[in-house]
């Protein structure tokens, strides 16, 4: 059986506190502390790369988990904001940063905030399909390469950082069935124009995540035979508290159920579940859980994470 193994991460030391931009943007602490939820946004150094990133959560992985990358088969980078212009594929760079062996898989995912369930999905079928044994999943999206420090939309919610999520046999966690689904129609509402500045409309994303997310756990939940309240935690995409409350009222589950780690950090977009589940990694009463990630697309996925 293939699942997760274990989880290492990156964020950066460097902060920028949205306290700090209250005239600015016209905010109150209220609206920082209860709304969006990010006090501080971590970035990156003008310097690093996605794959730099990478590297950095693969030496927290390596710091806690018994792993070599001479054991290493498959290679996995989800972004969306990858080295250079994307030519190579951010995952051959972290190959060769990694020294792993020319016998081994390696590819990227472009998606955003939905990128961590659908790339568990993919990684996981294609070591099964193809008989491969330890992967490494990285998800690296750092959105100050094309946020606008001006726009108050994007600049107060997205943070830098990475994770890198080991999959193999002999898992600390197992997978449910996944349940997908996407709307094209609607991708101006995240979208990189083409003067390479993100925009983002607030008001449609947030009306999109708490209508069709709470239906897509719920449908997810059914079709593993599974209710509500047999959830131990819901670890949903970290796209604000207020996002995160809604969904946890929409779904009548106690808002304690829904944590929401990333004040420190911001919105990590495909990390930020990876970061909830390395945090809650060890914790003996998180065996039945939620991940559901939403957003760019417009994209969402849920599915269920049990301990074995």
């Amino acid at each position: 059986m293939i699942g997760i193994k274990g989880t290492g991460i990156y964020l950066p030391d460097r902060r920028h506190s949205n306290f700090d931009r209250l005239e600015k943007f016209d905010m109150t602490e209220h609206f920082v502390r209860d709304k969006i939820g990010f006090t501080n946004l971590a970035s990156k150094e003008p310097g690093q790369e996605t794959s730099d990133l990478c590297m950095l959560a693969w030496g927290n992985l390596k710091r806690s988990q018994p792993i070599s990358p001479d054991v290493i088969d498959c290679l996995v980078v989800c972004s969306q904001n990858p080295d250079g212009h994307g030519l190579p594929h951010t995952s051959a760079i972290v190959h060769e940063k990694l020294g792993i062996s020319e016998n081994c898989a390696s590819f990227d995912i472009s998606l955003g905030c939905s990128g961590f369930v659908y790339g568990l999905s993919v990684i996981q079928s294609f070591m099964e399909t193809n008989g491969l044994k330890n992967g490494l999943f990285f998800t690296a999206d750092p959105y100050s390469k094309v946020i606008d420090n001006d726009d108050k939309k994007t600049a107060t919610l997205f943070g830098d950082g990475a994770a890198v999520t080991w999959i193999g046999l002999e898992p600390r966690f197992r997978t449910g069935h996944f349940v997908f689904g996407s709307k094209g129609k609607k991708h101006e509402g995240i979208i990189v124009r083409d003067n390479g500045i993100l925009e983002m409309n607030g008001r449609a994303v947030f009306t999109f995540s708490v209508r069709v997310v709470p239906k897509n756990i719920l449908e997810m939940l059914e079709k593993n035979q599974l209710k509500a309240e047999q959830i131990d935690l819901f670890l949903l995409h970290q796209g604000s508290l207020h996002i995160v409350n809604s969904i946890a009222d929409a779904l009548g589950v106690a808002r304690e159920k829904c944590p929401f780690h990333s004040a420190e950090y911001g919105n990590t977009v495909s990390s930020s579940i990876p970061m909830l589940l390395h945090r809650e990694f060890d914790n003996p009463n998180m065996k039945t859980t939620v991940i559901s990630g939403f957003g760019v697309g417009l994209s969402w996925a849920s599915t269920i994470l049990y301990r074995v």
